[in-house]
């Protein structure tokens, strides 16, 4: 479905929306998606000034350094952080408005990020890797993220981050045991390593050393933290919106082209539909076991099954609103890696727009607020019925 018009997203008064409450955890889960990402920043700005600030943020791969600049940043000038680190990866490689044009210019721009890295970025390897010493980090990745490196030391206070303000959660994966781990600043101290390591994605990029592991992008095992949301405890309701940057759903294709592009949306999104589905199954059940023990004579309180239904963690209520990015008819299988300035403002207009029709949906505005249960809300979707059902 094409969304409301994005211009509307500063006007419309806050009182349409649903209003948040102070006794709950507003999180924003973050997936990877590369040039995708100026979707994720739309969302962020629609929901900060039509809803509320997060006090969460969770994300992996490019979700990850969008979260780091937003929980690195004072509330005033996060919008402006993400613009500023969204215009400097993006050239202004002219794409017209017309469709036919507009998709070989789109392959062009790729074809020149693979040649030229992006700046601020990554840049291509000289010598390239086939050609520099065995066993190095050189040898093992086409580009060198050096460059971002110092977009993040300049844009993110990392001070901030560790401040205990905003929590930050990033995704990666250890490159010697293949477990995944999640950086916490609610565990341990967050630098520009943990950020760089979430979005270290072989073969372009280099895995990043922290305290003598080496870890790539967390997507590789899966590209949304939401399971690791939900797994964590607390004591507050959750309010969590799930911004996804490929879309399950789409066209049979017709060319290789195609195909490579619905294997890349298919293999990316199927993991998140597969974790939320899950996770959210696994809080039904949780909840439930937690109503049956209540149900029980005091006499079965010591019931070694009893007790162990009672550590599951159920105590909350949950909302997951879902986002997903729909590519436009004009993108390839290059639209995560395709930097044009133009896509990047498309991109950030329709996470603007979606965000904005999703938080002024009566489905949202006028839901119940349970002390339990699990509420999932997919509002933006012109592909299947839109759900905003209990679970």
């Amino acid at each position: 479905m094409q969304a409301a018009d994005s211009s509307s997203s500063a006007t419309r008064p806050v009182r349409h929306a649903s209003k948040h409450r102070l006794d709950e955890d507003c999180i924003l889960v973050l997936q990877g998606g590369g040039a995708l990402g100026a979707y994720q920043a739309g969302v962020f700005e629609a929901l900060s000034k039509v809803y509320r600030e997060p006090t969460w943020l969770a994300g992996i791969s490019i979700g990850s350094i969008n979260a780091a600049l937003i929980a690195g940043s004072p509330p005033h000038q996060r919008v402006a952080r993400l613009r500023e680190f969204w215009e400097l990866v993006s050239s202004s490689f002219p794409l017209p408005s017309s469709a036919a044009v507009r998709e070989a210019l789109n392959d062009a721009s790729a074809t020149q990020t693979l040649m030229l890295g992006v700046p601020g970025f990554f840049s291509p390897r000289f010598p390239p890797a086939p050609m520099q010493p065995r066993g190095t980090l050189e040898a093992i990745s086409y580009y060198d993220t050096a460059p971002l490196k110092q977009t993040l030391e300049r844009l993110v206070d990392f001070d901030r981050i560790n401040s205990g303000t905003v929590r930050l959660s990033l995704g990666a994966v250890n490159v010697r045991s293949g477990n995944f781990e999640y950086f916490d600043s609610a565990k341990q101290r967050i630098d520009v390593r943990h950020v760089m390591a979430s979005g270290a994605l072989p073969p372009g990029f280099a895995p990043v050393e922290i305290d003598g592991e080496f870890y790539w992008d967390g997507g590789l095992v899966s590209n949304t933290p939401l399971q690791y949301v939900l797994d964590e405890p607390g004591k507050r309701r959750r309010v969590v919106f799930q911004v996804d940057l490929f879309s399950a759903r789409g066209e049979f294709p017709t060319t290789l082209a195609e195909v490579t592009e619905r294997e890349k949306d298919i293999r990316f999104s199927s993991r998140t539909r597969l974790n939320t589905r899950n996770e959210l199954d696994w809080q039904v059940l949780a909840q439930a076991a937690k109503r049956l023990i209540a149900k029980l004579p005091p006499d079965m309180a010591d019931d070694p099954d009893a007790r162990a239904l009672s550590h599951l963690h159920c105590d909350v209520a949950v909302d997951v609103i879902h986002l997903i990015y729909r590519s436009k008819h004009y993108e390839s299988q290059s639209k995560d890696y395709e930097f044009s300035r133009q896509s990047m403002q498309d991109h950030w207009d329709a996470g603007r727009a979606d965000m904005t029709h999703t938080l002024h949906d009566p489905r949202w505005t006028q839901h119940k607020h349970d002390s339990t249960g699990v509420h999932v809300f997919d509002l933006t979707s012109d592909t299947a019925p839109p759900s905003g059902a209990a679970r």
